[in-house]
């Protein structure tokens, strides 16, 4: 399975941007997708996840900020990002299978190569 993700940029305190990502190849039995992100010295979190049904989960810190959606007749995975914070700079990975808080890990989960969010203050 491979997933690509796009949309990252720069974007000052309380813009907005949107990610997007699509999957191609046989992914795990588990098809709930997700984002992932990673700031410099501190650890990859899971961000959000949405089941196939549309049932979304997120992180504490994003919730009435961040939308997740899907499209499965696509494979692909979005983020709607608003009131964007210097705190949520970071790597964005999106992901697919069983999204652990903090893990990820083959065979179950994958993710693919990340793209950069930078909020400026």
């Amino acid at each position: 399975v491979q997933l690509q993700a796009s949309g990252g940029g720069l974007v000052q305190a309380g813009g907005s941007l949107k990610l997007s990502c699509e999957q191609s190849g046989t992914g795990p039995s588990d098809d709930t997708m997700g984002w992932y992100r990673q700031a410099p010295h501190k650890v990859r979190e899971l961000v959000a996840r949405i089941t196939s049904d549309g049932t979304a989960n997120y992180t504490e810190s994003v919730k009435g900020r961040f939308i997740i959606s899907r499209d499965n007749a696509k494979n692909m995975v979005f983020l709607q990002m608003t009131s964007l914070e210097p705190d949520d700079s970071a790597v964005y990975y999106c992901a697919t299978g069983v999204l652990g808080r903090l893990l990820c890990l083959p065979p179950t989960c994958y993710w693919g190569r990340g793209t950069q969010v930078t909020v400026s203050s």
